[in-house]
């Protein structure tokens, strides 16, 4: 699902049913994986003291992001929908398990026929995806971890208690409006650049990603980013629900770098362990 393959449809004669053995013991190792990205919420709510010390643009995006007494999960739970292009455009639904600083698990259905996930579990990326049931694209290797790394590192806006200074987000300000957080995830360090509007809501980020976007055969480091719009308030958390983003993000080939237009549908932080995966 990150374009850096071609999709073919395999031979059916690949195609294979497991045992239901095989398949329960699948189930119990992807519950024990959404099970391990928990992490356990920062004691107490949001406060005005947890911006001490932060430069005025920076206090300003948290503020409108998070609400007075909010919990301070690190885990959520979201579901989303929209297009996405895999050679051409088509629709997708999908549900995530979100732990900036752990990992995440992304499962989808694609225009009803493709299914599979991305992940980054253990500081280890890979993705597995399937068209009617047969294999169509997997990947994993040092390569698919960076990319993975800092994909989780552009979804933390997505769990804004996830980016406070207590949880060890470094911050700098490049302008009035213009902010950068830096992660480390494993060995990769990303340093994510948010635009906001005058209330404080991140409306773009972008920042540099680990990728093959052209399917050269050659990994390198490739602008990645995109708008940002349609803030609503969900458990206490103001986040953009809508957006485009893509490779080549600020430059001339944006046009045909975009590949993922989502609207997130549902958020829910998680203050004791995940007991199944997402449905």
């Amino acid at each position: 699902m990150t374009g850096t393959t071609p999709m073919r449809l395999p031979d059916r004669g690949a195609r294979r049913r497991w045992p239901a053995g095989r398949a329960r013991s699948a189930e119990r190792r992807l519950a024990a994986d959404h099970a391990a990205l928990f992490q356990t919420p920062a004691p107490g709510g949001f406060a005005a003291g947890d911006l001490a010390g932060l430069p005025e643009p920076v206090r300003r995006c948290l503020r409108a992001a998070i609400a007075p007494g909010t919990a301070l999960a690190q885990t959520a739970r979201l579901r989303m929908r929209g297009h996405i292009k895999v050679g051409r455009w088509l629709p997708f639904h999908a549900e995530q398990t979100l732990s900036p600083h752990r990992g995440f698990i992304w499962h989808a259905r694609v225009a009803g026929l493709i299914a599979g996930s991305d992940r980054y579990v253990d500081g280890v990326g890979a993705m597995a995806w399937t068209l009617l049931g047969l294999p169509l694209a997997r990947a994993a290797g040092p390569d698919v971890t960076r990319s993975a790394a800092g994909r989780l590192a552009g979804e933390t806006i997505w769990l804004p208690t996830a980016l406070l200074p207590r949880a060890e987000t470094r911050w700098t300000v490049e302008g009035p409006d213009q902010i950068t957080a830096t992660h480390h995830l494993g060995a990769t360090t990303t340093q994510v650049t948010y635009q906001l509007d005058p209330v404080g809501h991140i409306t773009a980020l972008a920042f540099d990603r680990w990728g093959d976007p052209d399917s050269t055969g050659t990994w390198n480091w490739h602008r990645f980013g995109g708008d940002l719009g349609g803030h609503h308030t969900l458990n206490g958390l103001t986040i953009p629900t809508v957006g485009r983003i893509g490779w080549h993000y600020g430059t001339t080939r944006w046009d045909t770098g975009e590949f993922f237009r989502f609207q997130l549908t549902s958020l829910d932080p998680l203050a004791t362990p995940p007991q199944t995966p997402p449905r």
